[in-house]
């Protein structure tokens, strides 16, 4: 089992074709790979899919196959992980420490919890997928293992 940590910028490379998708596609291909995300992916992904309608990169028929496509995958593919207060105190604290955005801070809070629930039951941790190099920089300063689809084209 291989586990990963996606942030909206590395799964909206499932959806949307750009730079890093094909990577991110094979990767989370396997029937054994595990996704785990913040349930405020939910919200991010639409916000972003939305953005393109109004850029002109996604068509609106386009639009709804891809959300409809991303909300089946998270009943069905992805784990959700909900936010609760101990994440968001912790990503407080994450944003004392690193200059993110306080989504991103959510992002990382959320998959250091996702890495200690795995480190106790014995597993390996989950390779933290992100676009933004800000928010990679962070999460390997906290010890996670980390990998930008960007540098897979």
């Amino acid at each position: 089992m291989v586990a990963y940590y996606l942030d909206t910028s590395a799964i909206l490379k499932e959806y949307v074709n750009e730079s890093g998708s094909a990577w991110v596609q094979r990767t989370l291909a396997s029937d054994s790979t595990v996704v785990a995300t913040t349930q405020l992916t939910f919200a991010e992904m639409t916000s972003a899919l939305n953005r393109r309608v109004r850029e002109g990169t996604v068509t609106s028929t386009n639009y709804a196959r891809l959300i409809g496509r991303f909300r089946d995958d998270c009943r069905s593919r992805y784990q959700l992980v909900a936010v609760s207060m101990p994440i968001l105190r912790h990503a407080s604290e994450l944003l004392e420490r690193h200059p993110l955005r306080a989504y991103d801070a959510v992002h990382l809070a959320t998959a250091l919890l996702v890495h200690r629930k795995l480190i106790s039951a014995r597993r390996p941790g989950p390779i933290f997928l992100c676009a933004d190099d800000r928010l990679l920089q962070a999460a390997s300063a906290e010890g996670l293992a980390v990998d930008n689809p960007n540098d897979h084209p």
